[in-house]
């Protein structure tokens, strides 16, 4: 009998450090589950594709004119957190696609990146204000190929912005520099990969 105490006796300090390792190693993994629940509900809510034009940038001053061929309609206007940035959205008049804009003017420069899904920067734009307001420039792909100028002129208040087709959900957004690949003729399809080919 005494022997079955003294079994007991020496597993009681094991058992006692077994469940102290079982409660410390619960703790971190509750202690992640409850930070990504924290951080789910402090994230802003997801961005729905296609973006459509925000109701918080249309009150800011609109500009109409082209961006390479295409008619487009800026609201652009100051950051309430950062006294030089600005931010805003462009729409096309054409497709109704809607891009989302934001950067920085400094003085009558104009430097901007653009994003079609709110997290990606899909574009660039650098411009000058002219005296009557309206902004000149050129927009470029992220890695600056592809320059497209723009030229936009204000909209006094109440002045109607031409009016953009709706945004259609089953086309995906598509830059205005983006071209369909051209088919290359000559060479060799490498593994079996026609667009990528060698011995030109």
């Amino acid at each position: 009998m005494q022997e079955t105490r003294s079994k007991h006796r020496a597993s009681w300090p094991a058992m006692i450090a077994a469940a102290a390792l079982a409660v410390a190693a619960a703790m971190p993994v509750a202690t992640h589950a409850e930070s990504d629940a924290v951080k789910e509900l402090a994230a802003p809510p997801p961005i729905q594709l296609p973006l459509k034009p925000s109701p918080e940038f249309a009150k800011f001053p609109q500009y109409a004119g082209t961006l390479g061929q295409r008619q487009i309609v800026l609201r652009l206007g100051a950051k309430t957190d950062d006294p030089s940035g600005v931010h805003g959205e462009y729409q096309f008049a054409d497709t109704g696609e809607v891009i989302l804009i934001a950067g920085d003017r400094d003085g009558d420069t104009l430097e901007v990146e653009e994003s079609n899904d709110g997290t990606h920067i899909t574009g660039n734009w650098v411009g000058k204000f002219a005296a009557d307001g309206s902004i000149e420039g050129e927009r470029m792909n992220v890695d600056d190929s592809n320059p497209l100028e723009f030229s936009l002129r204000p909209l006094a208040a109440g002045q109607k912005a031409p009016s953009a087709a709706p945004v259609q959900a089953q086309k995906p957004a598509q830059l205005p520099t983006q071209q369909p690949a051209q088919p290359r003729t000559g060479g060799q399809p490498v593994n079996g990969v026609n667009n990528l080919t060698i011995g030109e």
